[in-house]
């Protein structure tokens, strides 16, 4: 058979059983997903592809990636999507357009050409499966990014210690993406607070290498040209040990050993007497 022939005898077949099969594939994904799609949401669901999927087949063949086909890969898209963000599996995903196949399974009764259709369509079906799953892979990635972004802000924030003087502290591996983080909200701060001084904690840092230090510098100089001056405090004894072996050099920028030191520091540098100080943090 032609393929433009089989496609109008599968249009016949589904018409024909339109009702039946519908019903029959709204309960074959309904028992996959187990009633976390309410009934009615997902019959409207699979309606809409159902309808969709007649009309390309009418219009444009087994031509899934024809014009004739958009309306059916814009409905796939919205389940990927929508599938991605409540949180079902790629099998559950891609059943969703699988369980199409297995109700229009042939049986010993069906004739050869009915048969040929049927694996005409199977074949149409797994391709838009896989649509179903690339979609959908790629609004989990989608997701995991920004989350981990949410993560990395609160991760990283920025507080206020005292008029004119703000911290950072860190906690956890410092890389190129959270210096940048760092560094945008550090200078946002800088700029609504007014601030002067500005603390770079690393007390939760585990470790400081070449690297990790390159990232430091870089924030100290943006924050320098935002005419705040730094402090990098949590130097501890095995962080300075790793420093000077590694030959870095921090040039001008003042260090301390605790948060507490640093905020001492940034006082004084403020005009106020960290003995004397009270009641403007």
């Amino acid at each position: 058979m032609a393929d433009k022939a089989m496609s109008v005898r599968l249009v016949e077949l589904l018409t024909e059983q339109r009702k039946a099969l519908g019903s029959a594939w709204v309960d074959a994904v309904s028992r996959t997903l187990r009633g976390r799609i309410s009934e009615a949401e997902l019959d409207r669901e699979l309606q809409e592809l159902f309808t969709a999927l007649v009309e390309g087949l009418r219009q444009g063949g087994f031509d899934w990636q024809g014009e004739d086909f958009a309306e059916v890969r814009a409905l796939l898209t919205e389940l990927s999507r929508n599938r991605a963000r409540q949180g079902f599996t790629t099998t559950e995903t891609a059943t969703s357009v699988l369980a199409f196949k297995a109700i229009l399974a042939p049986t010993t009764d069906s004739s050869a050409e009915d048969i040929t259709v049927y694996l005409q369509l199977s074949q149409l079906m797994d391709a838009l499966a896989l649509f179903t799953m690339e979609v959908y892979a790629r609004t989990r990635e989608e997701l995991i990014s920004a989350q981990s972004e949410q993560l990395l802000e609160l991760s990283t924030p920025v507080v206020k210690l005292w008029d004119g003087v703000v911290a950072v502290p860190l906690v956890g591996t410092l890389d190129s993406i959270r210096t940048q983080v760092v560094m945008e909200k550090l200078l946002q701060t800088l700029v609504d607070t007014g601030s002067e001084q500005a603390i770079i904690d690393i007390t939760g840092v585990p470790a400081v290498d070449t690297e990790v230090a390159q990232h430091l510098l870089k924030t100290v100089v943006a924050a320098r040209l935002m005419g705040a001056e730094c402090t990098i405090s949590g130097i501890r004894p095995q962080i300075a040990q790793t420093i000077v072996a590694l030959g870095i050099q921090f040039g001008d920028i003042v260090t301390k050993a605790t948060l507490a030191d640093a905020l001492k520091h940034a006082l004084r540098r403020g005009g106020v007497d960290p003995m004397t100080a009270g009641g403007r943090p």
